[in-house]
């Protein structure tokens, strides 16, 4: 079973699960939008049974402690900053990161920053990041796939989602996601300013910088129902790792790879953990 804690860190306490010893190798999940980090719940149990020290935050604006009002406080400076303090918290020279959704998205940018930190990449669903901005650039079908984010980035955002017992929020959810989750959920985004701060996630992006090649051996799993990322960026990520590299396509999974197909992702990732022990 995982175990609730705060994590204290300059930008206030995170709350979070985690499993396992803490004196086993220490893995960082980062949930994705518009979740928490019961995301994690089947990976925290089978990682915690594996001897690791997994550790699953509610990250900036999901967790009440982490919560700025400014939408400049959700820029991916900070976000990459929190996964540092974390790490920092616990004495963590070198971490495996593991990430889905808007926590892939961190994840590949604190490994394109701050390589000698990461032991091992996992990206879930969300390809590189240079990949997803040349396809969103590019390629007309993933500028419709991505059309989604003006809308979650308008001020009206907040309102439409929540309307007729938050309708629009659960609809985002499905396939995959398990009604007990997104239960949960939409019972953590109602709270006062938490969906305002997973929606600032969004107005604070600007991917037009270049995050440049991963050097850390990478796990990138992406699944063929992924309404929100099509095939050319999930392919041409290879391209910006020049590390250990492996590539895995999930038949007739949707974006929720993480709760809708966990036996799978977790087999791949306990392999990729195994095969990278340094």
């Amino acid at each position: 079973m995982a175990e609730y804690i705060q994590i204290p860190t300059p930008a206030g306490k995170f709350d979070a699960l985690t499993a396992g010893p803490e004196e086993g190798r220490p893995v960082l999940l980062l949930h994705g939008f518009p979740e928490a980090a019961v995301e994690w719940s089947e990976q925290l149990g089978v990682l915690g049974g594996a001897e690791c020290f997994a550790v699953a935050p509610d990250q900036r604006g999901y967790s009440p402690g982490v919560r700025p009002e400014q939408v400049a406080d959700y820029r991916m400076s900070e976000l990459v900053g929190d996964v540092l303090a974390i790490a920092d918290h616990f004495g963590w020279d070198r971490f495996d990161l593991v990430g889905h959704d808007w926590g892939a998205a961190v994840a590949w940018s604190v490994a394109a920053e701050h390589p000698d930190r990461i032991r091992t990449l996992t990206a879930v669903s969300i390809p590189h990041l240079d990949a997803l901005t040349q396809a969103v650039r590019e390629d007309e079908d993933q500028q419709q796939r991505s059309a989604y984010m003006q809308a979650l980035r308008s001020s009206t955002a907040e309102k439409t989602l929540l309307a007729d017992n938050a309708a629009k929020l659960r609809r985002i959810y499905y396939p995959g996601v398990p009604e007990h989750h997104v239960d949960d959920y939409v019972q953590r985004l109602t709270e006062p300013g938490a969906l305002t701060g997973a929606l600032n996630w969004y107005r604070a992006s600007r991917f037009n910088e270049e995050i440049g090649p991963i050097t850390v051996p990478t796990l990138f799993v992406w699944s063929t129902e992924d309404v929100a990322v099509g095939s050319t960026a999930a392919l041409a990520t290879e391209q910006h790792v020049t590390g250990p590299y492996r590539f895995e396509m999930l038949q007739e999974v949707s974006h929720w790879i993480p709760e809708e197909a966990p036996e799978s992702l977790t087999r791949l990732l306990l392999q990729h953990l195994l095969a990278h022990p340094e």
